[in-house]
């Protein structure tokens, strides 16, 4: 028998085993108490959107008190979509769409058009000790997304992205109850899971607090061949006592993902036909082992009524290795690619600190709310590189076969087995801000600004030798303004600058024609760059509906690749031009009608390359960033049968450029997601079933084409399956 034969009968006999306990009590389904388990199950069950979260420095904010757009994804959709990794969760934002960068397997997103990298999303306001490429979503009780630049509020990223916007991740700690989950799942064909949750407070007055909770996942998924595994475990420690509150968190991941699916380079060969979704062109040989423990410390101290001192300090210790291949396309036609390789390990220890203090009083009828403080991130990253010549074969797109890994080595550097140190940073920053209201705060003017120094080095991973680095200084204010006329209405206005290390030049790219050439400053860390964001909007209020909308203006430098003027048969990669991104968003979620609840929005997004070297490709549309942006997601408490849920989503995402040059583009797709929610009751405990399948028409469609150094082509998700079962004890 198989070993996909025995987990297939071993899930049967789960699913048979539990129905049979549950049935008779679903039976008393008209039983008051059974009832009133249903009710309350259901309740906790909705997935939504708060309309809150934490601004930064400023501190966490209802989205009304904040010149800027915020909002929360709750814990129990994370649980009913059932998703493997963050990005999942982010399908659910209207203004945010998710690719892979890099050639790995590693989750990069894009935030009104500019990249959000994993290693730069927040760990509770701590940035710079979250997992590289890949976060798996089970740790985390709420994602938190802040559009718009955020230097001021959060400092300069410390991974070299975030300009778009920013995610804050919070961590699952003890609530003021007893929580005791239990959770299995499947995602067809064969990828098996279970999670634990377990939350306690002790104490006299229930001042201590701890939380415990891990998930295991393993198999293949829907992607022919492509396997997946993922550990995590996660325990929160907290007090909360008079004018003091301290936290402990500390967390441990482990994923692998083997014979996964990369992206398609195609040089601006040509848009090749859709190869069928659940294809699998990549090579049995890749794979990609991410191993990370991080996790910080945070006090908070009451100096007065109004006066709050606090201090946190996080770290990452984190290691990753992989044999990685993207296939380039040699016919567009055919769909014959070539395929090359790379063996690159890399290991990563990352320190974060916080401290600040934060003061409300009144003066002449006036409030104020003061924010001063200091931050500062540590970065050090080992790296050692193996790149293989293309193997002999070809592979196709279409009909995929196994091509052996070529042996030829075209380029190594650094020891494979205990890489040396590839670059070290240090970001460090003071900030000052004073929010004044007025009108009984229905003013409010945030003025504040940022002093941020970044130094940085970077080094031969052979030899050792430093190979260049830089130290500069750079003033990053923000200009706030919320306006309150009416009660559930709130306007908002902001000039806020962004701030992100400089990039690190690529080893080698790809010129116009589609050739490999060497870059002449590969490894050279460009200095940093500077964006400025301008942005309107207003938030409103509806009984149980809320909505948003923004917009907005950014200019970025922008760092390519061109031909270098001093040396024909090489590139060189520099900050050469602007990224100018113009948009509109707009957000609604709530409850429609009792039991009809809606998370929908849209964006567009007009983006466009300006002050281009020699004017070449000015006012080009920017590559992988869609005109526009639409999604929805519905769930119906069916009122004939309390404890039924239906739900639904489609995403929607509009044409984008494929190449730098305007000549490609990829055509607009939409997929179609639907599920169902059952909550029956067993031993006076609510027992809930969860069915979901995405992609229902199993649409073929290249999802993306944004990259970091070139424009790649990614393939969309395929029909998947998914099914989960939770018993809360």
């Amino acid at each position: 028998m198989t070993h996909l034969a025995i987990r297939h009968r071993l899930l049967l006999a789960t699913a048979l085993t539990i129905t049979a306990l549950a049935s008779p009590v679903v039976a008393q389904e008209s039983s008051e108490d059974d009832n009133r388990i249903i009710v309350t199950a259901q309740r906790a069950n909705q997935s939504g959107v708060e309309q809150e979260g934490s601004a930064g420095v400023l501190g966490d904010k209802p989205a009304e008190d904040v010149p800027f757009s915020l909002r929360s994804y709750n814990s129990a959709l994370i649980l009913n979509q059932q998703p493997q990794t963050l990005g999942q969760v982010l399908e659910n934002d209207p203004t945010i769409r998710t690719t892979t960068g890099f050639g790995i397997a590693g989750e990069l997103f894009v935030i009104r058009g500019f990249a959000l990298a994993s290693d730069d999303i927040g760990y509770d306001g701590l940035y710079g000790i979250m997992p590289r490429q890949l976060v798996a979503p089970e740790l985390y009780n709420s994602v938190q997304v802040l559009n718009g630049s955020t230097a001021f509020l959060n400092g300069a990223a410390p991974g070299g992205t975030g300009i778009g916007g920013s995610v804050n991740l919070i961590p699952k700690r003890a609530t003021g109850g007893d929580i005791t989950r239990a959770t299995a799942g499947l995602t067809a064909p064969e990828h098996v899971g279970g999670s634990f949750d377990i939350g306690r407070r002790f104490g006299a007055n229930g001042e201590w607090g701890v939380r415990l909770n891990g998930a295991a996942r393993r198999g293949d998924v829907s992607v022919d061949d492509e396997f997946r595994s993922s550990y995590v475990l996660g325990a929160a420690f907290d007090y909360d006592s008079g004018p003091l509150r301290l936290s402990l968190d500390l967390a441990y991941q482990r994923v692998k993902v083997s014979h996964f699916r990369p992206k398609l380079r195609i040089n601006s060969l040509a848009i090749p036909e859709v190869p069928d979704a659940d294809t699998n062109f990549g090579q049995p040989w890749q794979y990609t082992t991410l191993r990370d423990i991080f996790g910080q410390a945070r006090a908070e101290y009451d100096l007065a009524d109004n006066v709050l001192v606090y201090a946190a300090f996080g770290a990452r210790d984190g290691s990753e290795e992989g044999i990685y291949s993207t296939p380039t396309l040699t016919d567009a036609v055919t769909g014959d690619i070539s395929v090359s390789s790379s063996f690159i390990p890399r290991t990563d220890n990352n320190e974060a600190a916080i401290a600040g203090l934060r003061a409300r009083f009144e003066t002449g009828g006036i409030s104020h709310e003061m924010n001063l403080g200091g931050s500062v991130n540590w970065l050090t990253s080992r790296n050692a590189f193996e790149f293989y010549a293309a193997s002999a074969n070809l592979n196709n797109l279409y009909d995929p076969i196994e091509v052996a890994q070529s042996s030829t080595i075209t380029f190594a550097a650094g020891d494979l087995n205990d890489p040396n140190t590839a670059s070290k940073s240090r970001l460090s920053s003071l900030f000052l801000s004073d929010t004044i209201g007025v009108w009984d705060d229905r003013i409010l003017l945030t003025a504040g600004v940022r002093l941020q120094e970044i130094k940085t080095s970077s080094f031969n991973v052979t030899s050792g030798a430093q190979t260049g680095g830089y130290q500069e200084k750079a003033w990053t204010p923000v200009l706030g303004l919320v306006v309150k006329p009416v009660q559930g209405l709130s306007l908002y206005a902001n000039r806020i600058e962004g701030l992100v290390q400089g990039s690190e030049a690529p080893l080698s790219g790809t010129d116009a024609n589609g050739n490999t050439l060497p870059v002449s400053n590969a490894g050279e860390l460009l200095p940093p760059f500077v964006s400025e964001q301008y942005e309107v909007g207003g938030k409103l209020s509806l009984g149980q509906m809320d909505f948003s909308l923004a917009l907005f203006q950014v200019d970025r430098e922008t760092s390519i690749l061109r031909s270098d003027p001093n040396d024909a048969g090489s590139l060189e990669f520099g900050p050469f031009g602007i990224q100018r991104n113009r948009g509109i968003e707009f957000t609604v979620a709530g409850e429609l009608t009792d039991g009809l609840r809606l998370i929908a929005g849209g964006s567009v997004i007009d983006a466009k390359l300006r002050n281009t070297q020699n004017g070449v490709n000015e006012g080009n549309q920017a590559v992988g960033v869609p005109e526009y942006l639409l999604n929805a997601n519905l769930e119906w408490d069916v009122p004939f049968m309390p404890a039924l849920t239906m739900t639904g989503r489609v995403v929607h995402t509009g044409e984008q450029a494929a190449n730098i040059g305007n000549t490609l583009f990829l055509d607009y797709w939409t997929r179609f997601d639907i599920g169902l929610r059952y909550v029956a009751v067993l031993a006076n405990q609510p027992l809930t079933f969860r069915v979901n399948l995405d992609n229902v028409g199993g649409a073929a469609y290249w999802a993306s084409a944004f990259d970091s150094f070139r424009p790649d082509l990614q393939l969309g998700s395929p029909r998947t399956f998914k099914a989960s079962v939770t018993y809360d004890f």
